[in-house]
Order: structure tokens, then C-alpha cells, then sequence
């Protein structure tokens, strides 16, 4: 089922996402509907919180556009109770966008080494080091857990520039693409 994805003003966004159990009621359906939402918004990656779950939960599948860029390896997990633990490498510009954010790309710096550990859909754990691309958007993703969006990583002029248009796609002035939910 796809699910409404939830736009830059909705209180979800900017939770801090809780931890879950292995007994998290419907959690197998609910991984499904998010990795459904993801392609038909034609996403990368996607966080619960997005959806409107304020659990520490989300998808990646870089596969799509692995095949167009050499930088993105073909990568598909679900991370469950993640945690960051090292960062590493340089720190290096991408350009990203949101589907909370529709119709803006901005220029972010993040680490292009990092040290996680998660749980996957099988509750099994794992601790795993991503390299460029990859690692890059986990950040983005990770980020929404902790009710972080990629435009507050945005240099303060930029951030003063997107103000305005910000306030619009919270008011639904954006082009419709996918099933959405504007926040209340």
C-alpha cells in the first residue's frame, strides 16, 4: 500500500524517533509499503517518519539509479534502530533532495565514510562502514530519525533564499507527483 509522505511542516518531521521491537505490530507489512511508497515517488531512500511513524526506521535502494551514476553502487537494506558510531573521511558536496521537500535541490557537505550499526528487517544485527555515495544517503536518511532535514544543513543564505519557497510547499504550492500529506 502506498503510504502519504508527509511534507516539510508536518510535526512528524521534526520528532526524534523512537526505538522499536522486533514485536512492532505489522512491522514486515509496514517495511513492504515503505520500500512501495519509495518507487512509486521514485525515491532512493525513505524514513518512517516520513510516513508518519515517529520510529527509528528506513529504506534505501540506490538500485535505480545505479545503473546512470558509477557513484552509486546497486544497495538495498532496511536499517532498524540505527545508530552512527564513527564518522569518518573527508567531508564532501552533494547535491540532495527530499521527497518531504519536493522541487528543491541544495547543496549539502556530509562525511563520505561512516560506522553504523542497525538491526535489519530480521531483527539481526549488524555493524557496517559505507563508503561515498552510499553512506551519503544513509546520512540523509538517518537524519529524518532524528527530525533533521537536509535544508538545515543549507548555508544560512541559502536558507534565508528557500524561506519563502519552503513556506509554500507547506502549503501544498509544489507539483503534485505522489500521494502526500501536508502537515497539521
Amino acid at each position: 500500500m502506498i503510504l502519504p509522505v508527509h511534507i516539510i511542516g508536518s510535526p512528524v518531521l521534526r520528532k526524534v524517533a523512537v526505538d522499536i521491537t522486533k514485536d512492532y505490530p505489522n512491522l514486515d507489512e509496514f517495511i513492504e509499503n515503505m520500500f512501495e511508497t519509495m518507487y512509486s515517488s521514485d525515491g532512493i531512500g525513505l524514513a518512517a517518519p516520513q510516513v508518519g511513524a515517529s520510529i527509528r526506521l528506513f529504506v534505501i535502494d540506490t538500485t535505480p539509479i545505479s545503473e546512470e551514476d558509477p557513484d552509486f553502487v546497486s544497495f538495498k537494506k532496511v536499517f532498524i534502530n540505527a545508530k552512527i558510531i564513527e564518522r569518518d573521511g573527508d567531508e564532501v558536496k552533494s547535491s540532495e533532495g527530499c521527497l518531504s521537500i519536493p522541487d528543491v535541490r541544495e547543496d549539502v557537505y556530509r562525511d563520505d565514510i561512516i560506522t553504523i550499526e542497525y538491526y535489519d528487517e530480521n531483527f539481526e544485527f549488524h555493524t557496517e562502514t559505507l563508503e561515498g555515495m552510499s553512506a551519503i544517503v544513509l546520512q540523509h536518511e538517518y537524519d529524518h530519525l532524528d527530525g533533521i532535514l537536509f535544508t538545515d544543513k543549507v548555508s544560512p543564505l541559502r536558507k534565508k533564499l528557500l524561506k519563502k519557497k519552503l513556506v509554500n510547499i507547506s502549503k501544498g504550492k509544489f507539483e503534485k507527483r505522489y500521494k502526500f500529506r501536508l502537515g497539521k
